[in-house]
């Protein structure tokens, strides 16, 4: 059930403030909450908790807005609010700059006017503004009171407002037209809307104003007074208030109430936006680990094929897709993969050698596989490295000949043969058996001959 709280305030900060709450039924009807009045709008901040929770209506007195209904030469609807202000300039008594013009859309009258404005000075519209922000209270909607009466199809509607001392008279004359006047100078009113209707009709007789009224109402023989059934006076302003005649809003163009999230709402479009932010932080941190990434691996493959080019420079074209293969491949032909006497084992062997005779630099290795015998140019200070390096050997499965060597100044350079000690053996054995199959060829060939 939507509850509404409606305030009606005065022209002035000591005219009396009435207010009312309805609830909204399932039936469509609204069911009166509460009700009262207020000395002045210095007490507005009675009514702040009413209004938590609650949707706000406001209602202010017609008498400080001005209804006019205009046609205006132009099509558009900017241009015809651009015109408007100045086209009734000279019958407006204050300058235009100091007065707020609002606009409501409705379609072009029987008279022809396009143009529905309600004119309210800015001072009283700020001062209405401040009465509620004073008071804490917050709404969307502001409404002048006699557009919030019942359309009366041939006359007026009106019901009386306040006590003895400020009662008033809330009347609707039509679509966009109506007035509040004092209580005591309600007849009088009647009277001069009398005569003047009987001049623009230029009807001699008299002529008597249909009026229904929703409270007791004095009235003369210029009155037709229909008595409607007695209402609270906000409650039938409450009913009509969203009726598709009375939709307007005072509460437009510069005073337009910008949307305004509740303190929930704020706080988890704050924990949203902390999140968002939090995300889009861990997706740059995780983007730039990545870029590192591919930079870092990128590099690392520029090195892969310059070691392997280093390695083995006689290769033209190298994708690091088949490098492995073809690493392997060229293991294979220094010795083999996985051949315990291969290259790398054999070079396994000499690495304590080396450590044991760091005076001896090696300059080149070269390795035969098919006699597995390694080739090593190195170079020393002196002879003696040169026989430290072999006695290191000795101790190895291997068979070290030491080549030629010759003093270059201040540095010795020598070479060393080295084999496996059972690799030998197997060159002699497929050497002899080499020399078998060439005997047992040459035989068959004789008996054939024969």
């Amino acid at each position: 059930m939507t509850e509404t709280l409606f305030i009606r305030l005065g022209s002035q900060a000591h005219d009396t403030v009435h207010w009312l709450v309805v609830a909204e039924t399932s039936s469509n009807t609204q069911e009166i909450i509460a009700s009262g009045e207020l000395k002045g709008a210095q007490q507005l901040s009675e009514l702040t908790s009413k209004a938590d929770k609650r949707q706000v209506k406001i209602l202010v007195p017609g008498c400080d807005v001005l209804l006019k209904s205009l046609k205006v030469p132009a099509k558009s609807s900017r241009a015809i609010r651009l015109a408007t202000p100045y086209m009734l300039e000279d019958s407006l008594a204050e300058d235009v700059e100091q007065l707020f013009f609002a606009y409501a859309d409705l379609a072009s009258d029987e008279q022809g006017n396009n143009c529905f404005t309600a004119i309210v000075a800015h001072s009283q519209m700020q001062q209405w503004l401040s009465w509620l922000a004073d008071a804490d209270i917050e709404t969307d909607t502001i409404l002048p009171d006699v557009l919030a009466m019942p359309i009366v199809a041939e006359g007026w509607s009106a019901i009386a407002l306040g006590d003895a001392n400020q009662e008033q008279v809330i009347v609707r004359q039509k679509l966009w037209q109506g007035f509040n006047v004092d209580a005591n100078a309600w007849q009088l009113q009647c009277q001069t809307s009398a005569k003047q209707s009987e001049n623009a009709e230029g009807n001699e007789q008299s002529h008597s104003i249909l009026i229904e009224a929703y409270s007791p109402l004095a009235h003369s023989e210029q009155c037709n007074v229909s008595t409607m059934p007695e209402e609270l006076a906000l409650a039938l302003m409450a009913t009509n208030y969203d009726s598709k005649l009375s939709h307007f809003n005072l509460l437009q163009g510069q005073y337009k109430v910008k949307e305004n999230r509740s303190h929930t709402g704020r706080q988890w479009l704050w924990v949203a936006g902390v999140a968002m932010f939090a995300i889009l932080l861990s997706l740059g941190h995780k983007s730039a680990q990545l870029w590192q990434l591919n930079a870092e691996q990128e590099n690392i493959q520029q090195n892969i094929v310059a070691s392997y080019k280093k390695a083995f420079p006689k290769t033209k074209r190298v994708r690091i897709s088949t490098i492995k293969s073809q690493l392997n491949r060229e293991l294979a032909l220094l010795g083999g993969v996985g051949d315990r006497q291969g290259f790398l084992a054999m070079l396994a062997k000499l690495q304590p050698a080396f450590a044991k005779v760091p005076a001896l630099k090696p300059e080149s290795l070269k390795f035969d596989g098919k006699r597995q015998e390694l080739r090593i140019q190195a170079t020393a200070k002196d002879y003696q490295a040169f026989e430290q390096f072999s006695v290191a050997l000795a101790t190895t499965n291997l068979i070290v000949k030491q080549g030629s060597q010759s003093n270059q100044g201040d540095q010795v350079t020598g070479s060393f043969s080295i084999t496996n000690k059972g690799s030998t053996k197997g060159a002699t054995k497929r050497s002899n058996n080499k020399k078998g199959s060439a005997k047992q060829r040459s035989n068959a060939s004789n008996k054939e001959a024969s």
